[in-house]
């Protein structure tokens, strides 16, 4: 009976050891990926330093709006006018009311679920969803006190900072192989509460790195400081990028372009998304009307505008 008394009494000062150091840790959040980095300064570690490499930071708290602007960069953005609505009158006359009523929607629909991150997503190449997620943002942003990042996540063919005339690198592939922090990819252009995260350098193994388990820190760090976060990612049939990417967003929303996308090769897109929750279906480059069906379709007339995104 000794024995199992002294086993007992072990086995409830080693856990309130743990209990100690959880609360420690969760006093000073600290980030996983720095933690991780930390030179071990004895031979053995003690239970503290296991607890701080592995105890995940908390949001609240740990990263502001205002420090996360003061430390961005700031490089001046050279807008396209051709392709955002809301900076050429020609266009906004026919495109920014659309994308105020599809930012309209996507409110809706947060009354009824968690929705903050947002994959923007096409079937093919070329259909528009680097323009819908451009315009997107910047309807977002119209709106008082409202802030939106936009991350490239099209790790292939990185175009989000074009239309914004806003520098490549270091982006979201610095971050991901761990040669850039996290606020050194952030950009803040001229729009004070729009941020962009572009692609960054070219690399060889975006699906490995879209995997790693950083990009999710990121989120989640950066999630409680923006109204949204729109990722554009490459077509969802032509990788596997997609995919993994709608496993880290809440919510997707697949661009198809009229007279382009066949209607097969749409329905094989949301069959690639099954079992993601995909809020609906853009309806891209409409030359005749604009018209929104149902809350589900949307289209938008820019058959005049230069077409630099995919």
């Amino acid at each position: 009976m000794s024995r199992i008394h002294e086993a007992l009494k072990k086995a409830e000062q080693e856990r309130a050891a743990v209990v100690t150091a959880e609360a420690e840790a969760n006093a000073s959040p600290v980030d996983p990926v720095v933690a991780a980095s930390v030179p071990k300064s004895e031979a053995t570690p003690s239970i503290e330093d296991v607890m701080m490499r592995t105890v995940p930071a908390a949001p609240s708290g740990y990263l502001r709006f205002d420090d996360l602007r003061a430390k961005c960069a700031h490089p001046e953005w050279h807008l396209d006018a051709n392709v955002n609505v809301f900076a050429n009158p020609a266009l906004a006359v026919r495109g920014a009311e659309q994308f105020r009523t599809l930012r309209s929607r996507l409110y809706q629909m947060r009354n009824n679920q968690t929705l903050k991150t947002l994959l923007i997503t096409s079937s093919i190449p070329t259909e528009g969803k680097t323009f819908v997620t451009n315009n997107l943002a910047q309807a977002i942003v119209r709106q008082p006190d409202r802030r939106a990042l936009i991350i490239d996540a099209d790790l292939r063919r990185s175009r989000l900072h074009v239309p914004l005339g806003a520098p490549l690198t270091p982006g979201l592939t610095d971050y991901l192989c761990g040669t850039a922090d996290l606020l050194s990819i952030i950009q803040q252009g001229h729009q004070g509460n729009l941020c962009l995260i572009p692609g960054g350098n070219e690399v060889t193994n975006p699906s490995e790195l879209l995997a790693n388990g950083r990009l999710k820190i990121l989120l989640d760090r950066l999630g409680p400081i923006f109204d949204w976060i729109i990722l554009d990612s490459p077509p969802c049939l032509l990788v596997a990028d997609a995919s993994v990417l709608a496993d880290h967003c809440d919510g997707v929303l697949l661009v198809t372009r009229a007279g382009v996308t066949p209607a097969a090769t749409a329905q094989r897109a949301v069959q690639e998304l099954r079992g993601r929750n995909v809020v609906g279906v853009v309806l891209n480059a409409m030359q005749e009307t604009h018209s929104y069906h149902a809350g589900y379709y949307y289209g938008y007339d820019y058959s005049e505008a230069k077409e630099t995104n995919g």
